[in-house]
């Protein structure tokens, strides 16, 4: 079995997804900039939790870590999923229409998925803004950017199809 895209290093993976091959694609690379995007939620989090005197404030702040980070984890696993159901369509070229139209909806789940994941991350953002670590609002801007890029290439995605 080949190895998973999610346990490449950052190289290798842009090495696949540079070469001239089916997967990883537009959908694979959307998934992983949401994957970035939400860590650095976690990031903002991690650094602003222990700060507050308000115990409130402090349990919003570890609330949006646990979601923050299972919004992470699963968008890290589309990152392959989304190249395994690409090649289920690939291959079901060579079947009959009701194959290839299976194939294709089976992979436009991943795209719709990665898009709600962002639209719920992004919802984590105002919070942090106005309670996490004041230090780190560029990251909260850049992680919303790259939650609304992934969004916005879900949506390409869904067009397409």
């Amino acid at each position: 079995m080949a190895k998973r895209l999610k346990n490449h290093t950052l190289d290798q993976y842009l090495d696949v997804l540079s070469q001239k091959r089916p997967t990883p694609g537009g959908g694979s690379a959307a998934a992983l900039t949401g994957a970035c995007g939400a860590a650095l939620l976690s990031m903002v989090a991690n650094y602003s939790l222990g700060k507050s005197d308000s115990q409130a404030v402090e349990r919003r702040l570890q609330s949006n870590l646990k979601k923050s980070e299972e919004i992470r984890q699963r968008l890290t696993e589309l990152v392959d999923l989304d190249a395994d159901a690409y090649m289920k369509v690939v291959k079901a070229r060579k079947g009959t229409k009701a194959e290839q139209r299976a194939a294709q909806r089976a992979a436009e789940k991943v795209p719709l998925e990665v898009g709600r994941l962002c639209y719920k991350a992004v919802q984590l953002a105002p919070y942090l803004v106005e309670k996490g670590n004041k230090y780190l609002i560029a990251d909260v801007e850049i992680a919303v950017e790259m939650l609304a890029s992934a969004y916005k290439s879900a949506l390409i995605l869904q067009d397409q199809s």
